[in-house]
């Protein structure tokens, strides 16, 4: 019983979970064969989650317009969560030489970590263009 259970947890978690990758993002892993290869997948991916990013929030701003102070507001909060990634991101990864103290992977999981961040950050403005649109999105 206890191999059952133990079996199944190394099986589930095999499972790549990553709902956030895109197809994209999935095809070019598949074909990277050197891990600079797989540094520049990740580094696309961020872009495309800061794009779409950058897009919701373009939305957000043009639904606020109509009022002023909120729009302020929603650029302070914006700027505010830009200073938090990023300090977030220097958190993670202290080391004053990054590549030295963690590897030739810290490229890609700096940006695996960014495009996490950045697609929590997207739904987080989806949420908030609800505030400001009658239709929702």
């Amino acid at each position: 019983m206890r191999f059952l259970v133990i079996a199944t947890i190394v099986f589930l978690g095999s499972i790549s979970c990553h709902p956030q990758e895109s197809a994209q993002y999935r095809a070019c892993m598949e074909k990277a064969k050197a891990q600079m290869s797989m540094n520049s997948c990740a580094a696309d991916e961020f872009k495309r989650a800061d794009s779409e990013m950058n897009g919701v929030y373009q939305r957000l701003l043009s639904l606020a317009e109509k009022d002023p102070k909120a729009t302020a507001k929603i650029k302070a909060a914006e700027r505010a969560w830009i200073l938090y990634r990023d300090a977030y991101m220097e958190a993670l990864y202290p080391a004053e030489d990054k590549q030295l103290a963690y590897g030739s992977i810290y490229p890609m999981e700096y940006a695996e970590f960014q495009t996490a961040l950045t697609r929590e950050h997207t739904k987080a403005l989806r949420d908030l263009i609800k505030q400001y649109d009658d239709e929702g999105q």
